[in-house]
């Protein structure tokens, strides 16, 4: 199905109603795990929110190539979709705050893990009369050496 499958605009903005207020839960969800640092449980949901916004996205492009697939709602109707489309994208711009916040934290981790790693590498090179520890041979690749050479 590519859009939503209605017979009347009425119909069809109840649907729509329906459709941004779950995908409204699962961003909000999803944001409130982001927060709590705990990304990995929202992977439960994930497929249901791809499909959830492909479909809105599809039927807001379908709405605005035939705005007359909304036309005529009654006016609580209107307010209804209104409303839901204002919540959905204030629920939307929390969880773009909380993704960029979580792939801030999680590329400073990386880049404390690898300079880490690289000092650790640094500081045990070397080998041989004369090089301690924390020497480190400049550009010295590794080398094996026997005696019938």
């Amino acid at each position: 199905m590519s859009t939503l499958a209605a017979q009347s605009p009425t119909e069809r903005a109840d649907a729509l109603i329906r459709l941004t207020r779950r995908l409204t839960e699962l961003l909000q969800r999803e944001t409130a795990l982001f927060e709590a640092r705990r990304p990995l449980e929202t992977e439960d949901f994930q497929h249901e929110k791809t499909r959830l916004a492909t479909l809105y996205r599809r039927e807001i492009g379908a709405v605005k190539e035939d705005p007359s697939r909304l036309e005529g709602l009654p006016e609580p109707v209107k307010r209804m979709l209104k409303d839901s489309t204002e919540t959905f994208t204030r629920a939307l711009h929390a969880n773009g705050i909380a993704v960029e916040t979580l792939k801030t934290l999680t590329e400073g981790v990386v880049r404390s893990v690898a300079e880490e790693a690289g000092r650790n590498r640094d500081s045990l090179s070397g080998y041989g009369p004369g090089v301690t520890p924390g020497q480190k041979p400049a550009g010295a690749p590794a080398v094996a050496v026997n005696r019938t050479a």
